[in-house]
């Protein structure tokens, strides 16, 4: 068997998709997967379309992921260049090889021609199919006299070549994930694989390209199943071997009704590009908004396919060993953003205190607060079930850092009895009276209290709760009080109380 080698071939044309990272993941797992190599190639043939910055974005993102090049740009190898534009030079003496065996033709029809053909068209309800049919009648080297369009390419009159399709022949073809597949050559149009400014089609310079660089397999988008008869096509005609297909399902909407776009995603909150992307129209990014990127490529791997049981979360070492093209979904995937922050949530809780508090530090720093990272570790214990992301962590522990401004004022209608002022001053007393001042000693201290003074446990705890948080949330009470102190649980009962007493 031939050395596995297959290649994730972006376009530069804008910041690249998370079903983009998913291609290139499969890709990578399965290149890993069978000791082959993974190839990045950029396919910047479209020139009008470049995005400056989109190839460097797309670089950095998969660096991100963990899903490393063996060849590209950066890396190198012996079947460069890596960037199409790089290349281009081949592709002309490839299209000339077509023309030459009569598979392919020059067309010298106008922009302004064809336009008018496809308007006619319309009009009687009919798609216009520049093919087999038509050809005949319109301006190319098919039609018209050797002399004539001789002559055209002498006087460097515009023109573009097309494959010239069969009329009426059934391409039969395999694709690893859709199975075998029939498609007539009357349904198919005579594309254009060189076009007038000088450069190469996707159709051309892809074909050209994986040939090239020996691609064993090519591991794409759903959206390129429509091209596959003529790449098969292609091949044929260059009379070579054609490498194994497989086409990937479409990330669905959550509502599973049509393709993912950044539209569903900026309407409902969530990214839908791995990183940040900072150009024209900017947008959302995984790594911004704080999933770890193991998280970020376990969730896009089972979006798609899975590994035949119930485990979800998977090591990239986990991930190469078990993945396979048939256990590929055939039908589409639904993106669902709360599992999302389900799988970074599974991540999180499994780093260690230590490696959370340094990454949380940089939040409290930036509120002004500077504190021992054993004291961080210690608060983050106390949270890290609750939380999916770090930034989330502030918004769980606020009141540790600071006392509170305001109070629920539902909490204070709910739990604030004329009595409760005096029994909160009582309960302060009992804490000052400790020498030591931890969870388990304050604990046993104040339910001693409330046993002794056979007062209502719930009465007390809930204000307590309110005094010291501002609000009804928060890990066990006793673990607060020991992290923020004695002298400002004291305090925090005295504002507590005088702020709310004022209040009813």
């Amino acid at each position: 068997m031939l050395q596995v080698r297959v290649r994730f071939a972006p376009s530069p044309t804008g910041p690249l998709h998370i079903g983009g990272v998913r291609t290139a993941l499969y890709n990578y797992l399965f290149a890993k997967k069978n000791n082959g190599v993974f190839i990045l190639r950029i396919e910047d043939t479209d020139q009008a379309r470049l995005v400056e910055g989109a190839e460097e974005y797309i670089m950095e993102s998969l660096k991100w992921c963990g899903i490393i090049p063996d060849e590209g740009i950066i890396e190198g190898g012996k079947y460069g260049p890596y960037r199409q534009s790089d290349r281009n030079r081949l592709f002309r003496q490839y299209a000339d090889i077509l023309v030459e065996k009569g598979e392919a033709y020059y067309a010298f029809d106008t922009p302004e021609q064809l336009e008018k053909l496809r308007t006619e068209s319309e009009k009687k309800g009919n798609t216009f199919i520049y093919n087999a049919s038509i050809r005949g009648k319109l301006n190319n080297s098919v039609s018209l006299p050797e002399s004539e369009w001789k002559a055209n390419l002498e006087k460097n009159k515009p023109y573009v070549i097309r494959y010239k399709m069969p009329l009426n022949e059934d391409i039969h073809f395999d694709d690893l994930v859709r199975g075998h597949i029939v498609v007539n050559t009357g349904t198919l149009d005579d594309k254009v694989l060189f076009k007038s400014d000088g450069m190469p089609t996707y159709h051309l310079a892809n074909i050209v390209d994986d040939h090239l660089m020996e691609i064993s397999h090519v591991i794409r988008g759903e959206e390129w199943l429509p091209s596959l008869p003529l790449h098969v096509m292609l091949y044929r005609s260059f009379g070579w071997e054609a490498p194994l297909f497989a086409h990937l399902p479409l990330l669905l909407k959550p509502d599973g009704k049509g393709k993912l776009s950044k539209r569903d995603g900026d309407r409902m909150g969530f990214p839908v590009f791995p990183l940040y992307w900072p150009y024209d129209e900017t947008a959302k990014g995984y790594r911004e908004e704080g999933y770890y990127p193991e998280a970020f490529v376990n969730m896009i791997a089972l979006l798609g396919w899975n590994p035949g049981t119930e485990q979800e979360i998977f090591s990239m070492e986990e991930l190469i060993n078990l993945f396979s093209i048939e256990r590929v979904h055939k039908s589409g995937s639904r993106f669902d953003p709360e599992k999302a922050k389900w799988f970074n949530h599974q991540y999180l809780k499994h780093r260690t205190n230590n490696q959370l508090a340094l990454e949380f530090r940089d939040f409290v720093r930036a509120r002004g607060y500077h504190m021992d990272i054993i004291e961080l570790e210690t608060l983050i214990s106390l949270v890290k079930e609750r939380v999916s992301f770090v930034k989330e962590i502030w918004q769980e522990t606020d009141f540790f850092f600071k006392a509170p401004e305001t109070y629920d004022q539902e909490v204070i209608k709910k739990r604030w009895k004329p009595e409760t002022s005096e029994l909160l001053l009582e309960l302060k007393s009992v804490l000052g009276n400790l020498e030591v001042f931890s969870p388990l000693s304050t604990e046993q201290a104040v339910k001693a209290w409330i046993e002794e003074k056979r007062y209502n446990t719930g009465a007390i705890m809930n204000a307590f709760r309110l005094v010291i948080v501002g609000e009804s949330r928060g890990p066990h009470m006793f673990d607060i009080i020991s992290w923020i102190g004695q002298e400002e649980t004291r305090k925090r009962i005295d504002k507590g109380v005088s702020v709310i007493g004022k209040q009813i």
